[in-house]
């Protein structure tokens, strides 16, 4: 069975729109889906650091196609995005609580309820009263996710994630492999990646 690991982190738009993808992609493809949550922020500070000038003086030409293409992409997948006023937002606990959700078998239903929050209701997702609904909203107990998040174990599985995505040349988010050292990155790369699933 070919192996599809994803790489993802809740605050990218893009990774919202591979996500809605990506479980159809190894289902058709008969891939066994490896979730990888990691932080997308520690990427950036050690080798995309380019991404935060970039995101404070934006091209005006090309910001303008980039919110349109989001957009048709969007409704391409049949989801909503909104662009929250305070993104990008504090990401570090609801990912590692993606490992609570994973511990307890609601990783997908998990990072949906995260991204729907995020980007179609606009809610902060760094805000614990926040993700405490989204903990009720998918069956997670809220006093064993917010003990658990503040557990080393689960601190040093999100930093080993992202450090072994960034030694695997891994420069943003989604980044995804096909049986382990084929690696596709963002949204649009998802045709490419079930063609190399189907061919092998």
């Amino acid at each position: 069975m070919a192996k599809l690991e994803f790489f993802f982190d809740c605050s990218s738009p893009w990774t919202y729109l591979a996500f809605s993808r990506i479980e159809a992609i190894a289902q058709r493809t008969h891939a066994e889906l490896i979730w990888k949550p990691f932080l997308v922020g520690g990427v950036f500070n050690k080798v995309n650091q380019e991404l935060y000038a970039q995101r404070d003086n934006p091209n005006p030409v090309k910001a303008r196609y980039m919110n349109k293409d989001l957009q048709d992409w969007a409704r391409y997948c049949g989801v909503t995005i909104r662009w929250p006023d305070f993104h990008p937002a504090r990401a570090v606990d609801c990912m590692r609580g993606a490992f609570v959700a994973m511990d307890d078998g609601k990783l997908p239903a998990y990072a949906r309820a995260l991204f729907e929050a995020y980007w179609g209701e606009t809610r902060d997702i760094g805000q614990h009263e926040v993700l405490a609904d989204i903990c009720r909203k998918v069956g997670l107990d809220t006093d064993t996710y917010f003990r658990r998040i503040g557990e080393q174990d689960v601190k040093d599985r999100l930093r080993a994630n992202t450090e072994e995505a960034i030694a695997r040349g891994a420069f943003g988010s989604p980044t995804m492999y096909v049986d382990g050292g084929d690696m596709y990155f963002g949204n649009d790369r998802l045709p490419l990646v079930e063609a190399a699933l189907s061919a092998g």
